[in-house]
């Protein structure tokens, strides 16, 4: 980077760094249909005597998950630097389009909102988004302590997929506090829902039919066919716990299959190398907007 970088030309460089690596198109999307659709199929499984309806803490809460999300996307840049510097040298990071100083700035500011939007609506709303945003920053510690950790791509899942769990149990536990449900213990399978639905798209986005070892991908693993079949059945999985925990309630969403189901159809017999990914993020999407419509459309209607 030529010359001194000046103050006033860091929310641009910010906002470019936002617009490339965590595009608003789909992970604002994402995080607002993950908050709106927890909440609504929580309230379908409490049974709650009048249909739930979004209110300004639901608004808090899908801001933070949003927020929490491009803070561990920050994190992520700068813990695969390396990885980057060999794999990927046009990213933002490595080119000097934003600097590691930028980063902690922007993850500072995010967790003061976080906080401050979060004392509106309870202390345990607090305690848990501070908890999912620690916990991605303990990741960090984790793979200097130990860089084996990092390198293993299944074990990296194990140990990060937490950050995603506990943005769950924030939305989930947020909402009990605020009143708006009671406590169910059809709520475990529930959130084994989104964790399903979840983790088909990250198998899918890296299944390919190419073979690099220094590649991080599943098909790396478990073969092309294997993480395929992994993400298929995640996406079933996704599906069955739906009916189990939601009833006939689950029965629309159940039709988000033909996604991952075109995907595999695609990849396996067509040899697409990127028939996985789309469907996939299709079931995600899907999914989620037919859970949301058939909990809320069917508690209305009782």
């Amino acid at each position: 980077m030529n010359g001194t970088l000046k103050p006033s030309q860091v929310p641009a460089r910010l906002g470019r760094f936002v617009l490339r690596m965590f595009r608003p198109q789909i992970y604002v999307t994402y995080g607002v249909l993950w908050t709106v659709t927890l909440e609504g199929t929580s309230g379908e499984i409490a049974g709650p005597d009048t249909p739930w309806t979004p209110s300004w803490a639901t608004a808090v809460r899908a801001a933070s998950v949003v927020l929490a999300l491009l803070f561990v996307r920050m994190v992520d840049e700068q813990k695969d630097l390396d990885y980057d510097r060999q794999h990927n040298p046009d990213r933002p990071l490595v080119t000097g389009a934003i600097t590691v100083a930028e980063l902690r700035g922007a993850m500072a500011l995010i967790a003061v909102l976080v906080v401050v939007l979060n004392l509106l609506v309870s202390a345990w709303s607090v305690l848990l988004i501070l908890l999912g945003l620690g916990y991605t920053l303990l990741l960090v510690a984790l793979e200097r302590w130990f860089p084996r950790v990092g390198e293993g791509l299944v074990t990296g899942l194990l140990i990060s997929y937490p950050v995603q769990l506990l943005l769950s149990v924030y939305l989930y536990v947020s909402l009990l506090t605020s009143g708006k449900i009671e406590a169910d213990l059809r709520a475990v399978p529930l959130l084994a829902m989104f964790a399903c639905a979840f983790l088909q798209f990250e198998f899918a986005r890296k299944t390919e039919w190419r073979q690099d070892p220094q590649a991080r991908l599943y098909s790396e693993v478990f073969g092309p066919r294997g993480s395929a079949a992994i993400s298929l059945a995640l996406a079933v999985g996704a599906v069955v716990l739906g009916l189990a925990v939601l009833g006939r309630a689950g029965l629309l969403p159940a039709a988000a299959l033909l996604f991952p189901a075109l995907g595999a159809w695609r990849f396996l017999l067509r040899k697409k190398s990127s028939g996985l990914m789309l469907p996939a993020m299709g079931f995600v999407l899907f999914f989620n907007l037919l859970c949301f419509y058939g909990s809320t459309a069917l508690a209305i209607g009782r």
